[in-house]
């Protein structure tokens, strides 16, 4: 009879949470992928650890249908601004945006691999830390139309989602408590996204 009681007082704290959880999640992943400062794969890995937690089987479900779905707006909704950027005359502030993150070897290199793999690149893009910019960016200046980048983006954003839960579930799984899951998974999710920034540095300071 405790445990039920139990039980049935966290129903309403959790159906609070997931209210107010999901639609946060859903807002700040589409302002993460159109604004690339937001560490999005850790808000995922983070919601991941909560839901793992939760009593009801179909949380994880949710939190990666929310995850991909806002990852995927957000990346249409930046790449329709930057083909208005390459059509004006004058580029805009959306694409000065996205050129000014892609650093000039990595763009060379996201277009050479469009050129060899077209738009399956995408998925990797997005699994690489900061490789998703310089291939959107390549995308946009061979003038790939919408329709063949959101079909690329689809599975990309799924396999981003699926990779960042999994670092949630794995975080959530190893400790007790959700608090200490969502440290350890935020910390291994930044981490990995800022070893490559970090290996570029260190190695052009050994060939200077």
């Amino acid at each position: 009879m405790s445990e039920f009681l139990r039980q049935t007082a966290q129903l309403p704290a959790e159906s609070t949470q997931q209210a107010v959880g999901y639609p946060s999640l859903f807002l700040l992943v589409a302002l993460g992928a159109l604004v690339p400062v937001v560490p999005t794969g850790a808000l995922v890995s983070s919601a991941a650890v909560v839901a793992f937690h939760q009593s009801s089987p179909f949380s994880l479900l949710v939190v990666f249908a929310v995850a991909s779905a806002a990852a995927f707006l957000g990346d249409v909704s930046l790449y329709w601004l930057g083909q208005r950027g390459v059509r004006s005359k004058n580029g805009s502030r959306w694409l000065r945006t996205i050129r000014d993150r892609a650093a000039p070897e990595r763009l060379e290199q996201a277009q050479r691999k469009l050129d060899e793999h077209g738009a399956t690149v995408l998925v990797l893009s997005r699994l690489v830390p900061a490789g998703r910019i310089p291939v959107m960016l390549a995308c946009l200046l061979g003038r790939m139309p919408m329709r063949r980048f959101a079909r690329g983006d689809v599975p990309a954003c799924l396999a981003w989602a699926a990779t960042y839960q999994l670092i949630g579930i794995l975080g959530g799984s190893l400790f007790p408590e959700p608090w200490q899951g969502v440290v350890a998974a935020v910390g291994l999710t930044l981490l990995i996204s800022g070893a490559p920034a970090v290996w570029r540095r260190t190695r052009a300071r050994w060939v200077r």
